[in-house]
């Protein structure tokens, strides 16, 4: 019976990771989902022929290959819109995006790593897309740099000995850098991830003071100087400042 459990705890993990496999790709056939989870392609077709049975995804008969279904979209409709911020926070994130003239991310931190949970897209003809659902690494990024430096302090040391730190990032460097923060209420990155983008952030406190976020502008490095980010730096925290007080 043990060992039953066992089996049917491992056949949900797998399914989960299946779906997870979607969060940066519109459709993957089989061969693709099994090279990205090390598994098996016959152990990967009884997992995908019953997520597909249950309708969390479709297959197309022509390419052969899976998207998420009508299920996942159910689901998600039936999210709170006050307690998901990519929901609560959208107006306000609209409202700073027209204001800077900037794509507007809002991140949340997972482990070591980020995810952008909502963007609003600048309205500029060149400007940086963020897509929703992207992770990032704590150890670069305006965003990573404020959700690390307003965490409990076991948090930073878990990422400076993050297995997976970046060879390039100075670990004195990068804490130096969150006492900066600290201090000033807002980090920029020019360059630090993607060449020839910048980025200015700052966090995002509940009504507990808790970090709950941070929210960051960016786009092309040329015209987001430091200059502009300094300018930038306190609308963005008066929006933030906004935002907060939203959430529980």
């Amino acid at each position: 019976m043990e060992e039953e459990q066992k089996a049917n705890v491992r056949a949900v993990d797998r399914a989960l990771d299946i779906l997870l496999c979607f969060t940066d790709a519109t459709d993957l056939g089989l061969s693709e989902i099994a090279s990205r989870l090390s598994l098996h392609k016959s152990t990967v077709h009884r997992l995908l022929a019953t997520l597909e049975n249950k309708g969390f995804l479709i297959r197309d008969v022509q390419t052969e290959k899976y998207r998420l279904g009508f299920r996942v979209w159910e689901l998600s409709a039936n999210l709170s819109q006050n307690d998901d911020p990519a929901i609560l926070l959208l107006p306000e994130m609209e409202r700073l995006r027209d204001l800077v003239e900037e794509t507007i991310s809002l991140y949340v931190r997972d482990g070591n790593e980020r995810i952008r949970v909502q963007a609003v897209q600048s309205k500029q003809p060149i400007r940086r897309v963020a897509p929703i659902g992207a992770r990032m690494p704590l150890a670069v990024g305006a965003s990573s740099k404020v959700l690390v430096a307003y965490a409990e302090p076991y948090i930073l040391q878990e990422v400076i000995s993050d297995p997976n730190w970046p060879d390039y990032v100075n670990k004195e460097s990068f804490i130096e850098q969150l006492d900066q923060i600290r201090k000033q209420g807002f980090a920029t990155s020019v360059e630090e991830r993607e060449l020839g983008t910048a980025a200015v952030a700052v966090p995002i406190f509940n009504r507990n003071g808790q970090l709950v976020a941070s929210i960051a502008a960016s786009g092309p490095s040329n015209r987001l100087t430091p200059e502009k980010m300094s300018q930038y730096a306190p609308y963005i925290m008066e929006a933030a400042y906004r935002m907060g007080k939203m959430m529980k």
